[in-house]
């Protein structure tokens, strides 16, 4: 099972679906499905299953990606997700989701191409992309040396 086919399981099983619908629309064997499932907490009816889940994620007891149980420490803030793989995850399909700050964004001018761009939180940026600083590092230095070689040979 692919990490993609993991992941519709659960997207599709906190919505409800039941382990045979799972399986057929994913390709998957409705075993496969349910001890997938069975493993990770998402066990039981499906419309029962969605309505804890959510219920959890709400009062901060459960992860906000996985919807396994997380154990909140005494001080500080508490946690929305149960590990470091769950956050990234959950933020790299919510990018709408990150506050940006407009003081933090910076309009540069590329010392390479001469292109303007926005760089956030960086103000010391010099190259628009990495094509360009790789150009400017490596590939410039390269030029003046095969023409002052050709130079030479002249």
């Amino acid at each position: 099972m692919t990490e993609y086919q993991a992941n519709q399981i659960r997207e599709m099983r906190e919505q409800g679906i039941g382990y045979r619908s799972i399986g057929l629309t994913i390709g998957l064997s409705r075993d496969v499905v349910r001890n997938f499932c069975k493993t990770r907490g998402l066990a039981g009816f499906g419309s029962v299953l969605t309505k804890n889940i959510q219920e959890q994620v709400m009062l901060g007891k459960a992860c906000l990606y996985c919807g396994k149980e997380i154990s909140q420490p005494k001080t500080g803030r508490p946690k929305k997700f149960c590990s470091d793989y769950c956050r990234r995850t959950w933020w790299r399909g919510h990018p709408e989701r990150i506050q940006k700050k407009d003081s933090a964004l910076y309009t540069m001018t590329c010392t390479r191409c001469g292109r303007s761009f926005l760089s956030y939180g960086n103000k010391t940026r010099k190259y628009c992309s990495h094509e360009c600083y790789i150009k400017a590092r490596f590939w410039e230095v390269e030029d003046e040396n095969s023409e002052t070689a050709s130079a030479c040979n002249q």
